[in-house]
């Protein structure tokens, strides 16, 4: 094949002079910190997915945190995570003093395995947190059952998932609570920040309590003709409260997720077609009922087929200019992880052995179709070559 002259990254955020208009009307309007357009995309959010609040935060580990702070873990209390997923869904367990409890997953999805949480429930567990991984909605059905039974709150980590469904409502509205990101790569692209969901109101109060130093009363969205010296601190809080400028971007990132999901829809059509029956590459699938995403497209290699394995295929596409990655690396196998839970290779088999196999493919709004097809080029050249 030939070789592009430009490189392929594997992803880039979709940002346009709308986005940039806004930044630089919440400059020129003095607003830095939070302000109105904070209180605006809390408002939207919570229509946009259906729920009853919507707490803005400046990370999606802040809002996982937050969230399980405001549904009572602490010192002490088990947290259910998959093993297949990034350091933030266990971290924000460890930030309360909290356990994470890892979970292997399902061999055809890459979700927490329902069975392995109900095995790993004890008498200290106190959450689950399910990942809806690549922006494919988790089998909440099965979890939340579970979570009833015991007696468990659940909090989607549903960094990957918007706007994405199961049957008619929406991720971030299956659960106790939800966190979405809004990182550079997340399917609304702030930079950073983050968004806590729920229809609990305790829940949504104390998580914006939490946010900014524990404030209740007079510390947020100080109008500067009305604003107050006066202020309350209930509780030793945390500083994540959501910038002006973040926020700007997040409301025309949230007017634009219809364009986007159509855009990630219509790649993720093009691959499959591509790759449907294609020699020692499996592709994903959406189960009945459970809309996908698509902020991931994740093949799997048959490596026992090939003469390379992932880690030198996806060298192999680089050659080729197109950036590729891997979601994710399997907890237990990060060295810190593996000293605090004390598990080690062999422990989670169908992780591990999806985890030598994906492969994450450049799927972003802004990519031509040309784009698609050099990516499926370069893909098919690598597997005939190899």
């Amino acid at each position: 094949m030939k070789v592009r002259d430009e490189f392929l990254p594997f992803h880039m955020p979709s940002i346009g002079e709308a986005e940039i208009e806004a930044v630089s009307q919440a400059l020129r309007d003095g607003w830095i910190s939070s302000g109105p357009r904070v209180a605006e995309l809390e408002a939207r959010f919570a229509e946009f997915i259906g729920c009853a609040h919507a707490v803005a935060v400046n990370s999606g580990t802040a809002a996982l945190h937050l969230a399980l702070e405001a549904l009572g873990v602490g010192p002490g209390d088990e947290v259910i995570v998959p093993v297949m997923t990034f350091a933030a869904t266990a971290e924000a367990a460890l930030y309360l003093g909290a356990k994470p409890v890892l979970v292997d997953c399902r061999p055809a999805t890459l979700e927490i395995d329902p069975a392995g949480i109900e095995a790993a429930i004890t008498p200290a567990t106190k959450a689950v947190v399910p990942v809806h991984h690549g922006g494919k909605v988790c089998d909440m059905d099965a979890v939340n059952a579970i979570a009833r039974q015991r007696g468990l709150a659940v909090v989607e980590d549903a960094a990957h998932a918007l706007p994405a469904f199961q049957r008619e409502r929406m991720a971030g509205t299956l659960a106790d609570a939800a966190a979405f990101s809004f990182y550079a790569t997340k399917p609304l692209a702030a930079g950073e920040g983050g968004m806590i969901t729920t229809d609990n109101e305790a829940v949504a109060r104390r998580a914006r309590v939490m946010r900014l130093h524990g404030i209740t009363h007079g510390g947020e969205y100080r109008d500067k003709r009305e604003g107050t010296w006066d202020y309350r601190i209930e509780s030793a809080g945390f500083k994540y409260n959501m910038a002006e400028p973040q926020a700007a971007i997040a409301l025309v990132q949230l007017g634009r997720q219809g364009e986007f999901l159509e855009r990630r829809l219509a790649i993720a059509r093009r691959y499959s077609d591509a790759f449907a029956g294609v020699a020692g590459i499996e592709i994903p699938t959406v189960s009945g009922g459970r809309e996908h995403a698509w902020h991931l497209y994740v093949i799997r290699l048959d490596t026992e087929a090939l003469a390379v394995d992932r880690a030198a295929f996806i060298a192999e596409l680089r050659k080729r200019n197109v950036g590729a990655s891997v979601h994710f690396i399997p907890l237990h196998l990060q060295p810190y992880y593996a000293e605090l839970t004390g598990r080690r290779p062999g422990d989670f088999p169908v992780a591990e052995e999806a985890f030598e196999r994906i492969v994450s493919l450049p799927i972003w709004p802004g990519m031509s179709d040309d784009d698609v097809d050099y990516v499926v080029e370069a893909v098919r050249d690598t597997i005939s070559r190899n």
